[in-house]
């Protein structure tokens, strides 16, 4: 692995006079991730087979916490450390409903876990720091400016998602350090705000208060113990009119049962359909993976009532593979 050749700009780097807590120290425990995909994984074609972003140590043992996306269906996982170190790294697990993902180093890393802390009583204005892996070079002084619902097109919903700015180029997987020096969430997503005159962009970032009523669960299960959400295996998208169909996960569900790119969704078991997360509450309201999902859709001129079964996203994924 290559040493990274960019950095951010030292005005806009964290300052450790500022600080009530040691930056080096913290910031040791967030490293550089780079995850191997097969070219016949599921999600190879939307998210590539070379993944790259950062980890956090959350525990001494090696333990690592990443945003889910980077090591879905990886066969290795290199783990970099500030001090120029490489380890191997393991999946574990993935939490398709948070977004966060779970690997084991394959030795020990020899620096302190960053403590988890209490993300839901961060204040909007609040100052954090998002970390890449690469020391304060990679290190973005920022502000909680949002905390609210995030609706993906690819099947998720976060209903308390944080927002920070401005924005980390390296977003994946970095992490959100508190003022108090502990780990509040994790990097997911660049979002644009505004228009062309006045974009304003943000990260959207996982709380970390959504992974401990599930961390157990992930370790000892692979999976959190509760019903698996229905997966539909479509990307939709939302404007002024609602939403639309921009394309289907081939071999999913929703092409099985005859949805096509371009249908528009009037509602879901007779809710009404307009906007992202009123869709995916709407599937997720009809029972466990496997459950019949009735939509009505609008195709041209005409309305069109289908049926999806859908299933569990899990079964069309290529399993961790353990070392």
């Amino acid at each position: 692995m290559a040493k990274d050749d960019w950095e951010i700009p030292e005005t806009l780097q964290p300052d450790q006079g500022a600080l009530g807590f040691d930056l080096a120290r913290a910031l040791s425990a967030v490293v550089s991730l780079r995850a191997q995909v097969p070219e016949d994984g599921f999600t190879a074609p939307v998210l590539g087979t070379d993944r790259e972003g950062s980890g956090v140590l959350i525990r001494e043992d090696g333990l690592f916490l990443t945003i889910g996306y980077l090591v879905t269906e990886a066969e290795s996982v290199w783990l970099r450390f500030g001090d120029g170190r490489v380890l191997p790294g393991v999946p574990l697990a993935i939490d398709q409903e948070t977004g966060f993902g779970l690997v084991q180093s394959l030795g020990r890393p020899h620096v302190p876990p960053l403590p988890l802390g209490d993300s839901e009583a961060l204040q909007v204005g609040a100052e954090a720091i998002l970390a890449g892996g690469g020391g304060r070079a990679h290190a973005l002084a920022c502000r909680l400016v949002a905390r609210q619902p995030f609706a993906g097109y690819w099947e998720y919903l976060l209903e308390d998602a944080l927002f920070t700015a401005p924005a980390h180029p390296a977003w994946g997987g970095a992490g959100l350090i508190g003022p108090d020096g502990a780990l509040i969430g994790i990097g997911s997503l660049i979002l644009q705000e505004g228009d062309e005159k006045r974009r304003k962009d943000l990260n959207m970032v996982v709380p970390i208060h959504r992974l401990r009523p599930v961390l157990d669960d992930l370790l000892t299960r692979g999976r959190p113990d509760r019903p698996v959400r229905p997966w539909l295996g479509l990307y939709a998208t939302e404007d002024e009119e609602g939403v639309t169909i921009a394309s289907l996960a081939p071999g999913g569900p929703a092409e099985k049962a005859g949805i096509r790119a371009g249908d528009r969704v009037v509602s879901v078991a007779d809710a009404p359909v307009d906007d992202l997360a009123t869709l995916w509450r709407a599937v997720w309201s009809v029972g466990a993976a496997g459950a019949r999902v009735p939509m009505k859709l609008a195709r041209r001129s005409a309305m069109r009532q289908i049926t999806v079964v859908s299933s569990d996203r899990t079964q069309f994924l290529k399993a961790p593979r353990l070392h």
